[in-house]
Parts: structure tokens; C-alpha cells; sequence
């Protein structure tokens, strides 16, 4: 029987994600925050953003999940490089939180 083990999302931020960083390969296991910015129900692709940067988010796998655009957002799964290397998009998605009401101490 194959032992299939899922690698957990190694936390980043938007920053961390460039060509050069170690971070920035083919199906790397992350997790990533940022606010949602945008969001197609049609195409169940979202945009979030921290700061300067942001990230495609494609939410094909999330069943039964209602987007707030401008709420923040974690989302764990796998990046996914588009020949082009500057564009990059975050699929496989295994869980999505919305932490905009979470309160800091």
C-alpha cells in the first residue's frame, strides 16, 4: 500500500514569493495571507494582496465557501508556475480561513 503523505503549508508572506526564492517552485506545499481583492464566481479564481504584491488563488477544489472582498484570507495548498514565470497561481487547494475578525492581542 503507497504511503501518501501530504507536506504541510510552509507560512509566507506575498514578499517571499520571486523568482529567486526558495519558495518560488512548482508545487511547493504553502501558506499563504493576504487580502482578497478581487473574486470570480464564474472562473473561481480570487486575487489577494499584501502590500505590493498578490497572488491568483484558484478555489476549484473549496466546496460550499462564500468570498468578502476586502476580508483577509489564508489559504494552504500547492503554487503552480506559468511558463511565462511571472505569473503564478496558488491551486490545490486544501484549506482556506477568513481571518479578518480574528482579534490581535
Amino acid at each position: 500500500m503507497a504511503n501518501t503523505r501530504i507536506e504541510p503549508g510552509v507560512p509566507i508572506t506575498l514578499q517571499e514569493l520571486y523568482p529567486s526564492s526558495q519558495f518560488y517552485k512548482e508545487a511547493v506545499s504553502l501558506r499563504v495571507t493576504g487580502m482578497l481583492s478581487g473574486y470570480s464566481v464564474e472562473t473561481a479564481i480570487g486575487v489577494i494582496e499584501d502590500g505590493s504584491k498578490s497572488l491568483k488563488i484558484n478555489t476549484q477544489n473549496l466546496r460550499d465557501v462564500s468570498f468578502r472582498v476586502g476580508s483577509i484570507y489564508q489559504f494552504i495548498g500547492e503554487l503552480h508556475i506559468e511558463p511565462n514565470n511571472e505569473v503564478s497561481c496558488f491551486t490545490e487547494l486544501r484549506q482556506n480561513k477568513n481571518i479578518a475578525f480574528v482579534e490581535q492581542e
